[in-house]
């Protein structure tokens, strides 16, 4: 299996609300770097991930990415992807029910299969 289709079933596992251990070396640094969400930005281990993960529950209805770029190269994977959230609570100006738009830069390194680091560049649309 290819990185790019790991990460299509990463992608798919979490848009349908899955376990996403099976995804990520137990050593995983994930960073996101500031955006409207996170001014300040993220550095997550792999217990930091869950439960980021636990607190979007609670925010968002589900969400869909859509893969629109992917450039591979041994060990590494950077994609484009577009996101749309239907949120469970309002965000800025967009009702609970609406929708949340973002571009994300997501640049994932493996090993052995593993998801050992990710980056998110997360660009939302006005809200």
């Amino acid at each position: 299996m290819s990185n790019l289709e790991r990460a299509k079933s990463y992608f798919a596992a979490i848009e349908a609300g899955g376990d996403l251990g099976s995804y990520f070396s137990p050593d995983v640094v994930q960073r996101e770097f500031p955006n409207r969400l996170v001014p300040n930005g993220a550095t997550r281990d792999l217990a930091a991930l869950a439960a980021a993960r636990e607190r979007g529950r609670h925010a968002v209805q589900s969400e869909r990415y859509e893969i629109v770029n992917a450039v591979e190269q041994d060990d590494r994977l950077a994609l484009e992807v577009d996101w749309t959230a239907t949120l469970l609570v309002p965000v800025g100006s967009i009702p609970a029910g609406g929708s949340l738009r973002a571009h994300f830069g997501v640049f994932l390194r493996y090993r052995e299969g593993l998801i050992v680091a990710q980056h998110n560049y997360d660009c939302f649309e006005p809200f």
